[in-house]
């Protein structure tokens, strides 16, 4: 008579271990919720839902390192929810607000922006698996998706900053998702803060500088987002230069 196969012991694990999946969850569900808001046209929610689907994604894998819990599953819910959050919700979000009466072309542009930005995924995650492409460890190649998703909604903070008043026509506004789709399948380095250092006795200032930078979120939310894609560009345009020096 054969005997009952005894019951598989169980395993313990520590609930900290699940913190970096949760908090990509967290940020997966921003992106979708912010995508709802912009249809019901309430775009001020949509972007700062987007915005907080970016701080997340940067916490995420710094907590997975920090507690030594990267795993395979962990970077495909982070690969997957960054395309909802980076690529589908900015280009439906951009859609909704500037392409009402200009539907086909406006359309088109949100369609290749999204494109872009999931074949920046995949390179990237291909880059990582090979390990390859030594410049993508330290500096990005092209503008990651997440700087992307900021940069894509400038057209939006702009308006916003000038009271709402319609600040470029829908072509420019289609241009401007279309360039910056471009600029996330590029071959241009980017700045990386990965591995960016600073001296001991300056970690306060840089303390006192997050503070006042999440003051000005708080009480010039369109003005500061604004001026960081401004100063985003301009770093890109600094990077540039300097490759193109590099090369010459």
């Amino acid at each position: 008579m054969a005997m009952p196969d005894s019951p598989r012991p169980r395993s313990e694990l520590p609930l900290v271990q699940l913190l970096p999946n949760l908090l990509t969850i967290m940020a997966l569900c921003a992106g979708l919720t912010a995508i709802r808001f912009a249809a019901q046209g309430r775009f001020g929610y949509a972007v700062g839902l987007t915005v907080l689907a970016a701080v997340l994604d940067g916490l995420d894998g710094r907590l997975a390192r920090l507690l030594k819990q990267e795993s395979e599953i962990g970077a495909e819910l982070d690969s997957l929810g960054d395309f909802v959050n980076f690529g589908v919700a900015p280009a439906l979000t951009m859609y909704f607000w500037a392409f009402q009466g200009w539907s086909r072309a406006g359309w088109i542009a949100a369609l290749i922006y999204a494109v872009c930005c999931v074949m920046r995924l995949a390179r990237f995650n291909v880059g990582q698996r090979a390990a390859t492409d030594p410049a993508e460890k330290a500096d990005f190649v092209g503008v990651p998706s997440p700087a992307g998703a900021m940069l894509a909604l400038g057209p939006m903070y702009l308006s916003f900053t000038l009271d709402h008043t319609p600040a470029l026509p829908p072509g420019l506004v289609a241009i401007w998702l279309v360039a910056v789709g471009a600029l996330m399948i590029s071959r241009m380095p980017t700045p990386s803060f990965k591995k960016t250092t600073i001296y001991t006795e300056h970690a306060r200032y840089i303390v006192l500088g997050f503070v006042a930078l999440v003051a000005a979120l708080l009480s010039f939310p369109w003005t500061t987002l604004l001026a960081l894609d401004l100063a985003y560009v301009a770093a890109l345009a600094v990077a540039f230069r300097a490759t193109r020096k590099t090369r010459t």
